[in-house]
């Protein structure tokens, strides 16, 4: 991700930046990941690992990821994705997909990701859905 490299001890600087630049927003409950241009493996390790701490600080049920923007995504991110399902499912949550394009759907179709991840046109239909 660009603007924000990782040293020991700042999550949370990694936090701050997120918000900061709308990457992600809690809507009750429910955690939504604005995702960049490449999820590959070095943007799926910072998601995975900004995304474990606010599920468990923020006590986030339902995570939606937006891909609006995706134009790449590599077997990391397939993992990435799959690793949050877990985590929210022994809670009793959901995750979502929204806003993928064709590349990535392709993805997807072929991963058997849409098996266990519920996939929406729109963040807002998501977030609409997994509020009820």
């Amino acid at each position: 991700m660009e603007g924000w490299s990782k040293k020991k001890g700042e999550e949370t600087d990694m936090a701050q930046f997120l918000e900061k630049n709308r990457r992600y927003r809690k809507v009750g409950d429910c955690l939504v990941f604005y995702l960049a241009e490449e999820l590959d493996h070095h943007a799926a390790e910072r998601f995975r690992e900004i995304s474990d701490s606010l599920i468990e600080k923020e006590q986030i049920k339902n995570i939606v990821f937006d891909f609006t923007g995706v134009k790449f995504m590599d077997s990391s991110g397939i993992g990435m994705l799959m690793g949050r399902y877990k985590k929210v499912m022994f809670s009793g949550g959901r995750a979502a997909v929204a806003g993928v394009g064709e590349v990535v759907d392709r993805i997807f179709l072929l991963s058997g990701l849409y098996k266990i991840l519920e996939k929406y046109e729109t963040t807002e239909e998501a977030l609409e859905n997994m509020q009820k």
